[in-house]
């Protein structure tokens, strides 16, 4: 495991500006990311999504306040700090006269002096482009050369790997594997990754963390699952009963649940019928909670927003001592 992995903060912003003229871009920003944290930030367009992701990158300079990435500023990072860092970008240089086995051993000696790059083969294998090593990059798919990008992110074994729109161009059945591809980093390698992504289903599958920016600032952060109940712990239970279609909403789905079937089963054990079928439980989705947010922000709810922030940090610390203990305890087991 690489130094910095495994425990403490590696990516940290304080009071965060970008200003572009008289616009703001980012004002006063703070963010916070641990190691092996994988984290998506979302935002309406213009909220400064990609400047942020650009600072921490050290590709822009920023206007204000301070920044580190793996303990340096990204402004004066030289190069065997850039070599711990992989870089997916949207739209990536294109190489159309390279073979991907040749252009990722080319790479790869970039690297050398800092790292032990990945094999370019086994690489390939990863990313299943095995079959295409020997193709010339400009009669590739749009979804292999996008594989290709990820490659060329991760030749270097990042501790830091930064996303924008991975997915763009992929089938659902590249998309799976590409999902698969990034837990594995996170899961065997420690892999920190941060993606910004405007599919909302994809955020809520890879993220540990969403982060949402709005106005020049983060204004919800928190685990999918806490944004999600933040912005409408309602549930709705939908079943049928003799044949009637019935809908309940509660904030207490299970325990709903439980009273209805008790009460069935009471009903047919008297001879009556009752029998429940085609029961569901529909939840405020990721796609429900982030517009939900962002309406409640434009509409001038600041006060309601921070409000908010705050309420997800202590569902996500809840969530993370339940974990904890879940795995204290099956470590005991």
């Amino acid at each position: 495991m690489n130094e910095n992995q495994g425990s403490g903060t590696v990516i940290r912003a304080s009071d965060l500006r970008m200003h572009y003229g008289q616009k703001r871009v980012l004002d006063g920003l703070d963010l916070t990311i641990g190691a092996e944290e994988v984290v998506a930030v979302l935002g309406p367009n213009g909220a400064g999504k990609s400047t942020l992701i650009e600072i921490l990158e050290g590709f822009r300079a920023r206007s204000g306040g301070e920044v580190a990435v793996l303990g340096e500023d990204p402004a004066h990072g030289g190069e065997a700090w850039r070599a711990r860092l992989g870089v997916v970008l949207q739209n990536s240089g294109d190489h159309g006269k390279w073979r991907p086995r040749e252009l990722l051993a080319h790479i790869a000696r970039f690297y050398r002096p800092y790292v032990e790059p990945r094999d370019p083969d086994e690489l390939l294998e990863l990313v299943g482009l095995s079959a295409q090593a020997g193709q010339r990059i400009q009669t590739l798919s749009g979804g292999q050369r996008r594989r290709l990008d990820v490659a060329l992110g991760i030749v270097g074994r990042p501790q830091v790997l930064f996303l924008d729109e991975p997915t763009t161009g992929f089938d659902p059945r590249a998309r799976r594997e590409f999902h698969e591809l990034i837990h594995l980093l996170t899961d065997l390698e420690g892999t920190t990754i941060v993606l910004t992504t405007h599919d909302l289903a994809e955020a809520e599958k890879l993220a540990d963390r969403i982060v949402v920016l709005a106005g020049g600032g983060i204004i919800a952060d928190g685990s999918p699952h806490a944004l999600t109940l933040a912005a409408s712990a309602t549930a709705e239970v939908r079943w049928k009963q003799d044949g009637q279609a019935h809908v309940h909403a509660t904030e207490d789905a299970t325990g709903f649940v439980r009273r209805l079937l008790a009460s069935a089963q009471d009903a047919g054990g008297d001879g009556g019928a009752g029998e429940i079928t085609d029961l569901e439980i529909q939840r405020a989705t990721l796609e429900d909670a982030y517009l939900s947010i962002v309406e409640r922000f434009e509409a001038g709810e600041p006060v309601a927003a921070a409000e908010l922030r705050e309420e997800l940090r202590g569902q996500t610390a809840a969530e993370t001592d339940m974990r904890q203990t879940d795995e204290g305890q099956e470590a005991v087991r």
